[in-house]
């Protein structure tokens, strides 16, 4: 799980104005943070397959808010992934 303060740092770093909580960058951020520490966790716990089909759905909520992102602005798809690191 995410901590409330690295939650906040997460939305800090990758809002677009300055009450945006909820715009499809700072959900795809927070699902890969979310993401990188189940990945991490599965690397020691290799038969927990519960939380890998909970990742395997977290994975497509972001590539559907990706997809989503790309089709409304391309320029704003690119800088998100290349931010975050997402190869695509």
């Amino acid at each position: 799980m995410i901590r409330k303060d690295q939650k906040t740092a997460i939305i800090e770093s990758n809002k677009t104005h300055e009450t945006d909580t909820g715009s499809p960058e700072v959900q795809i951020a927070l699902l890969t943070e979310r993401i990188n520490q189940l990945t991490e966790h599965l690397r020691v716990h290799k038969k927990d397959n519960h939380s890998r089909l909970g990742m395997y759905k977290m994975i497509g909520k972001r590539r559907r808010l990706l997809d989503y992102l790309a089709k409304v602005d391309i320029e704003r798809y690119r800088a998100c992934i290349a931010k975050l690191g997402i190869r695509k």
